[in-house]
């Protein structure tokens, strides 16, 4: 999906004549208008009251005017009423609300109730409630947000144009940019995908987990070689207590496992130490978001898992090395 801002006078009128002509291109499913970015919201208005509301209440709620298709383009849910229809005429006067905003009329069934101007010069009714679209910050709860049916274009800013899954955008791009040359030849086609702006709300979060993939990694790789130096050390230490076991009958198996035990329970007590520590600081940072996954444990499983596993591989080589050796060639300086 891309946005295109309306940046030239000479688009108003032609709205229609260019959605047709996107849609007559193959490459284009659909195509609204809105008074703001699909990842932001411009206007904040205030003013409004309901049946119920407190005389003392001053509220602002974030507004969008958005035209039929709006809905659609987005994939809303809409979990009561309807949608924008042009079946309709008298939505003209109708009005969308989020759930936020449901739950802050206080009204039991807000669908056909009336939002109405403090001054009581107009009044919308509503149609429809959807679930809450995340248009602004994901750190902060929604926003309560009322839609309106911008019915004669008058408050549009934004062109959002969806182009079909089975185009990729390299193909989609030149035709979309032909048509918009072609309907309105002053206006410069400064496209932004939508995907791309709303991943920037999370250009942090995705600084901070490369580096910490790279420093892990980077931690797993030291570690790994203090082991194998600690193994050999280890082992080096233990050469003449090997070879007597061997001659005594050990087997490689044995052997091993002696000198992979004592390894594989210090990585043990050190995971029932991490463990907590890391679960408490992830949900600390989780809190950070109002919307958020839960920690499941089996992460910290394969976590622990995975570290143990890696221990093994690791001190294996040495052990097993060991444990093959010549119990003579050990021995021989006795």
């Amino acid at each position: 999906m891309i946005s295109v801002p309306i940046n030239d006078p000479n688009y108003r009128g032609k709205y229609d004549v260019l959605k047709n002509e996107l849609l007559n291109t193959g490459v284009v499913s659909e195509m609204a208008l809105s008074s703001s970015p699909i990842t932001d919201v411009w206007n904040n208005v205030g003013g409004f009251t309901w049946s119920g509301k407190d005389p003392e209440l001053a509220s602002d709620f974030s507004v969008t005017n958005v035209t039929h298709d709006f809905g659609t383009l987005v994939n809303w849910q809409i979990i009561r009423g309807r949608d924008f229809s042009r079946s309709f005429k008298s939505d003209s006067a109708a009005i969308i609300i989020n759930e936020t905003a449901a739950k802050y009329l206080g009204l039991k069934n807000p669908v056909g109730e009336f939002i109405k101007e403090n001054d009581g010069k107009n009044s919308w009714q509503i149609i429809g409630v959807i679930k809450d679209l995340i248009m602004t910050s994901p750190y902060s709860p929604e926003k309560r947000a009322f839609f309106f049916l911008d019915f004669n274009y008058n408050a549009a800013s934004q062109i959002h144009v969806k182009i079909k899954s089975t185009t990729s955008a390299r193909e989609a791009l030149p035709r979309i940019e032909a048509v918009f040359k072609k309907v309105v030849p002053s206006a410069s086609f400064d496209y932004k995908f939508v995907d791309q702006q709303y991943a920037k709300k999370f250009g942090q979060e995705e600084r901070i987990g490369q580096l910490a993939s790279l420093f892990a990694i980077l931690a797993i790789f030291i570690s790994c070689l203090g082991l194998f130096g600690l193994a050999s050390f280890v082992a080096e230490q233990r050469t003449k207590e090997i070879g007597i076991r061997k001659v005594m009958g050990a087997s490689v198996l044995n052997l091993w496992k002696m000198l992979s035990k004592d390894f594989m329970l210090l990585v043990g007590i050190s995971i029932l130490i991490s463990i907590p520590a890391a679960r408490y600081f992830m949900e600390n940072w989780l809190q950070k978001y109002e919307y958020r996954t839960e920690m499941a444990w089996w992460i910290f499983a394969l976590a622990g898992v995975g570290a143990l596993l890696i221990t093994l591989f690791t001190v294996s080589f040495q052990a097993i090395k060991s444990a093959m050796a010549n119990p003579v060639k050990s021995l021989k300086s006795e």
